[in-house]
């Protein structure tokens, strides 16, 4: 894809963040966000804050939570940063302690924490699926059992898990990422299905490739980036790689009130990749 394309799409979603939505408002509402130090998770904290939420950074890395925080009250929006082990059920629990010590009850939570592995499943070992399962799917179990019941006792409840296109369709060499993430969109649907009829919604975001710090890191590791990144982006139909604000943008819609009548749902946000499975 053109730089000048890629340029204007840059543009397009810095004006949209320019103009707050009227329509998609999280006015008071309590949100906590893992993995939000950086990319998709910082972009959907920024989202939420940005809407009118006060928004609970939580990350594995204290700086990065700190370091986004900071971005957010420079806009004069609400934030608070949290170290979060999502792999820890015990750090979960004191999760939900702080924040309903502090203000009572939490309205959104998002599950965004994840880990990758390249390899076919000959190229890897248990001790790979095991990492990935503790974060990608034991993580995400784990914060949404801290605080579901608190969701359920209010009636009130709102849970998004950042999935993956590898949630909907094989990956080539993904084994363990598209096994966690098959689990997680599993998840959903569970927790959807059993917890309609006591206020409480869940729904997924399945990306595509996504053009997030990591990845552009790994990008500068191939001997020409530039080429690297086009092979990637030619993965979707759309011809590049999504935005983290893309991504943030779809999440702002299942948090506000106007999905109300959405639950269970994967949401495939892929430039096109799935289109011709």
């Amino acid at each position: 894809m053109g730089r000048e394309l890629e340029n204007e799409i840059e543009n397009r979603i810095k004006r949209r963040q320019a103009i707050p939505s009227a329509m998609f408002s999280l006015k008071n509402k309590i949100t906590l966000v893992t993995g939000a130090g950086s990319g998709i998770g910082a972009a959907i904290a920024d989202a939420f804050a940005q809407a009118g939420a006060h928004v609970y950074v939580a990350d594995r890395a204290a700086a990065a939570a700190a370091e986004t925080v900071s971005r957010i009250k420079s806009s004069r929006r609400s934030a608070e940063a949290m170290t979060l082990d999502v792999s820890n059920q015990e750090d979960c629990d004191r999760a939900r302690q702080a924040v309903h010590a502090s203000l009572g009850r939490l309205d959104v939570l998002v599950n965004n924490a994840g880990i990758g592995h390249v390899g076919t499943l000959l190229e890897t070992a248990g001790e790979d699926l095991d990492r990935l399962y503790a974060v990608n799917v034991r993580g995400v179990f784990n914060v949404t059992k801290a605080f579901l019941p608190g969701m359920i006792e209010r009636k009130h409840g709102v849970i998004i898990n950042l999935a993956s296109i590898g949630g909907i369709v094989a990956v080539r060499d993904r084994l363990a990422y598209c096994t966690t993430k098959f689990a997680v969109v599993g998840f959903t649907k569970s927790i959807a299905l059993d917890h309609a009829l006591q206020g409480i919604r869940c729904n997924c975001i399945c990306p595509g490739r996504v053009q997030t710090p990591f990845v552009t890191a790994r990008l500068q590791e191939y001997p020409d980036p530039e080429q690297a990144y086009r092979e990637m982006a030619a993965t979707q139909a759309i011809g590049r790689m999504g935005k983290p604000e893309e991504i943030a943008a779809a999440a702002l819609y299942l948090a506000s009130d106007e999905s109300a009548f959405v639950t269970g749902s994967a949401f495939l946000i892929d430039g096109g990749w799935s289109a011709g499975k």
